[in-house]
């Protein structure tokens, strides 16, 4: 059975937002304890969005997929 691929997993800003996510994650791994709800938290919750985005918006029309990226 053939996985179903969509669109915006072949543009390069998707790939790169998934990388970037993962990097993030992986450098605040070993973040202070004090920090887990400080900037650990913030920058976590600030990359998540961007890739979300961008496969939300890939189901819009043009001009609104250009107001997702």
């Amino acid at each position: 059975m053939d996985l179903l691929k969509f669109n915006f997993e072949e543009l390069k800003v998707y790939q790169k937002s998934l990388i970037l996510t993962d990097r993030i994650y992986a450098d605040t791994k070993d973040s202070p304890k004090e920090e887990v709800y400080g900037l650990t938290s913030q920058f976590r919750r600030a990359a998540i969005p961007i890739f979300l985005n961008i496969a939300e918006g890939s189901a819009s029309s043009h001009p609104e997929f250009r107001r997702y990226l």
